[in-house]
C-alpha cells in the first residue's frame, strides 16, 4: 500500500475521489488544488491537498474556519495522485494514502478544560481560540478554550460597502460574546493589510506592500479611523456585561502604544484593558518594557515570523525562506522568553506556529505558558500537552536551539522530510 508524509494543517479524516482544480466539490471529493487556486473554492469537498501552499498567509488559514481536513504537498509528491482516483487523507498526522492505507486514527481528543491544560508533571498551560465570529466562539466552547485570546475584528461580519457603524459592530461582537458564554472576549483592534482589505478601504498610494502600513499605522487615516472610533464605541457599551480586552495591532515603539492608549481611552465609554500586539523584531526586543506597560502582551508569530525572515508569507514562491523550524527562530523566542523574565507567563503567543507538528512542546521548553490559536486545535493541543513533561521539553528546546538548521530541528522533532 502506498502512503504520502506531507505537513499536516486542518485535522479530520477523509476520503474520497480526487479531482484536480476549481471543479464543482461535493463530499465525495478530495481536491487538488495550488495555493492560487484557493482563492476560488465554492461547496464544501470532504477533503484537500493543497500543493505547494503558504502555511502562513491569510489564504490557507481560512481553511481552518472552514473545518475541511487538508494536507500540504510539494508539487513532487502529488504528481501521481491521477483524477478519478480513491485516496483518504489525515488532516493531523499530514497523510495522504490509497484507501486503507492510513495508520489507526489517533482518538478523538478531550475539549481542554476552561482552567488550562496539564502537562504529565502538572504544569498549567492555557490554551485561547482566535476567532472571527460567533461560529468560531461556538466552536472555542466546544474544544475547551478556556478563553477567546484574539478576536480579528476586521473580518467580523459587518457587511455592506461603506464603513461599519458602532451599531454594527456591536450586533456582531455581541452574538459573539453571548456565544462564548462567559468566556474571557480579547479584541484585536483593526488590523487591515493589502490581503485584508475591505471594499470600502482604499490604501493609500504610499502604504506599500509587506512592511508598510497595516494595523495602527492606518489608523490615522480617516476611513480607518472612523471604524477604529466605531469598534471602541461598541466595545465600550459591551464591556458592561461582558468580560471584554482590547489588542492594538502591528507596534514597534513603545511610545506608539502610550500614544494609542492615551487616545482609545479617551474614546472608550468605560474601561477596558489594553495591550499591545508585538509582531516586529524591533518590538519583541523590547518585551521588558512591553511588560512594564500592560499586564499581559500578545506576540503575533505569523507577522513577527515574516519580518525575522524578510518573507512575504502570502507569496507561495517565498516558501523555503519562511520556515518554522529554522533554529534561528527558537533562538529569537529563546532571547524574547528570557527578556521577559517570570513576566514570560503573560505572553500570550499567537497564529500558526504552536499548531504546527512537533512546535508546541519546544515553545513550552523556551517557557511560553500561553497560547491562542484555531478553535479547532485546541482539543488536539491539549491532548499534546498532557503527553509531555517539562523538563524535557526543556531539554528538547535546548537542542533545537543548537541545532545546525531546519533539517537538524526536523530530526530532533521526529519529523522526517517535510513536515
Amino acid at each position: 500500500m502506498w502512503s504520502i508524509q506531507g505537513m499536516a494543517f486542518v485535522p479530520g479524516r477523509a476520503g474520497g475521489v480526487v479531482r484536480r482544480g476549481l471543479v464543482a466539490a461535493d463530499a465525495n471529493a478530495v481536491l487538488v488544488l495550488t495555493h492560487h487556486e484557493l482563492s476560488g473554492l465554492t461547496g464544501r469537498p470532504a477533503g484537500l491537498i493543497v500543493v505547494d501552499g503558504a502555511p502562513f498567509s491569510h489564504r490557507m488559514l481560512g481553511l481552518f474556519r472552514r473545518s475541511i481536513p487538508t494536507v500540504l504537498l510539494t508539487r513532487q509528491q502529488a504528481t501521481g495522485l491521477a483524477p478519478g482516483a480513491s485516496v483518504e487523507l489525515d488532516g493531523a498526522l499530514g497523510m495522504v494514502a490509497e484507501p486503507g492505507g492510513l495508520p489507526p486514527p489517533l482518538a478523538e481528543p478531550t475539549p481542554a478544560g476552561r482552567s488550562g491544560a496539564a502537562t504529565a508533571d502538572a504544569e498549567t498551560v492555557y490554551l485561547h481560540a482566535s476567532v472571527s465570529d460567533a461560529r468560531g466562539a461556538r466552536l472555542a466552547l466546544e474544544r475547551g478554550a478556556g478563553a477567546i485570546g484574539l478576536v480579528r475584528s476586521e473580518l467580523l461580519d459587518v457587511g455592506g460597502d461603506a464603513p461599519p457603524d458602532a451599531a454594527a459592530y456591536e450586533a456582531s461582537l455581541a452574538a459573539l460574546c453571548q456565544t462564548a458564554a462567559g468566556l474571557a472576549v480579547t479584541v484585536r483592534l483593526p488590523d487591515f493589510t493589502l490581503d485584508k482589505q475591505p471594499p470600502w478601504l482604499a490604501f493609500p498610494s504610499q502604504a506599500g506592500g509587506l512592511l508598510g502600513q497595516q494595523g495602527c499605522r492606518l489608523y490615522g487615516q480617516p476611513q480607518v479611523r472612523s471604524v477604529l472610533v466605531a469598534v471602541l464605541q461598541a466595545v465600550g457599551r459591551l464591556a458592561v456585561d461582558h468580560r471584554l480586552a482590547l489588542l492594538v495591532p502591528y507596534l514597534t515603539f513603545p511610545e506608539e502604544f502610550r500614544h494609542w492608549r492615551l487616545r482609545i481611552e479617551d474614546i472608550l465609554s468605560v474601561p477596558v484593558p489594553l495591550a499591545p500586539m508585538v509582531e516586529t523584531p524591533a518590538a519583541a526586543l523590547e518585551m521588558a518594557q512591553w511588560l512594564e506597560l500592560a499586564d499581559r502582551v500578545a506576540v503575533g508569530c505569523n507577522d513577527l515570523m515574516q519580518c525575522l525572515f524578510a518573507v512575504d508569507r502570502d507569496n507561495p514562491q517565498l516558501v523555503q525562506w519562511m520556515e518554522p523550524y529554522a533554529p534561528a527562530l527558537y533562538r529569537f523566542l529563546r532571547l524574547m522568553a528570557r527578556a521577559a523574565g517570570e513576566g514570560r507567563a503573560r505572553i500570550q503567543l499567537c497564529g500558526l506556529l504552536p499548531q504546527l507538528p512537533g512546535v508546541l512542546p519546544v515553545l513550552i521548553g523556551l517557557g511560553y505558558r500561553v497560547f491562542s490559536v484555531e478553535p479547532l486545535m485546541v482539543a488536539h493541543l491539549a491532548r499534546c500537552v498532557s503527553l509531555l513533561d517539562v523538563e524535557g521539553a526543556q531539554r528538547l528546546a535546548e537542542g533545537v536551539c543548537a541545532a545546525p538548521d531546519a533539517a537538524g530541528v526536523r530530526a530532533l522533532l521526529d519529523l522526517g522530510g517535510r513536515a
